[in-house]
């Protein structure tokens, strides 16, 4: 009787400890299980409560402010440019003009192309130089002088016959005005490593074979009244290719 007595008492005395261990447990699982849940449902590869679950995230990452600024600035030149007068500007071809053109988008120069009698004519055409206010003081005469107020269009005028020899002029062409800047003769049968001749400056010559070879280019139609078509030609491909440049930086910084 005193043992049975001495058993009960003592159980009773452990209950309220048991109580508290099995208590424990069931105070805690709230906790684990809101962790467990929110690592399973951000989609973390861990569920370790204790990791940030930002620490893997695979959202995009925020641009830079930086970048933000940029892109503003883009968009304000786009639409800047999008509504200028020469953009996406039509120009018609003259009925009489003599070249077939070449134009080829994202490049800087277009090509012109013609036969006259036995020789083939092709013309690289580049974008204009405008007028850039340079002081007119430092020029050496008034011819110069006049040029450096005008915008003008750089041209390479090859002329060949039948696969032999060409000439090639560059040249540069003004409102009125085809100034030949240089003229070499081409072979195809040299080498790279051959340095051929390439004659005195186009300036040295004498004036009169100057002239001659002014009138020799104006009669297989590198003329003015060709080049000033090529002008606004250009001037409007020029808008037309800064708009996509853009528009290309615009995709690369937002990606």
């Amino acid at each position: 009787m005193a043992f049975s007595s001495l058993l009960r008492k003592s159980a009773s005395s452990l209950r309220p400890l048991a109580d508290h261990l099995l208590k424990t447990p069931r105070n805690f699982h709230p906790l684990l299980c809101t962790a467990i849940n929110h690592a399973t449902h951000s989609r973390t590869p861990s569920l370790n409560p204790f990791v940030p679950t930002s620490h893997f995230s695979s959202a995009q990452p925020k641009k830079f402010p930086s970048d933000e600024s940029l892109l503003r600035a883009l968009e304000s030149e786009i639409r800047c440019a999008e509504e200028a007068d020469d953009h996406n500007r039509v120009e018609h071809i003259p009925s009489d003009f003599p070249f077939e053109i070449t134009d080829t988008p994202g490049q800087q120069t277009i090509t012109l192309q013609r036969k006259y009698q036995d020789e083939n004519i092709k013309v690289e055409v580049h974008m204009p130089d405008l007028v850039t206010g340079e002081n007119e003081d430092d020029r050496d005469d008034d011819n110069e002088s006049e040029r450096a107020s005008q915008s003008s269009i750089p041209l390479v005028v090859s002329v060949s016959k039948n696969g032999g020899p060409s000439l090639e002029f560059t040249c540069m062409a003004y409102p009125e005005e085809i100034a030949i800047d240089s003229l070499i003769v081409k072979n195809p049968e040299n080498t790279e490593d051959q340095i051929a001749y390439e004659g005195p400056d186009f300036q040295d010559l004498d004036e009169n074979l100057q002239k001659a070879f002014q009138k020799y280019l104006e009669i297989r139609g590198i003329k003015p009244r060709t080049t000033n078509f090529l002008h606004e030609y250009m001037i409007n491909k020029d808008s037309k290719e800064y708009v996509v440049w853009m528009k290309k930086l615009m995709r690369f910084i937002e990606d």
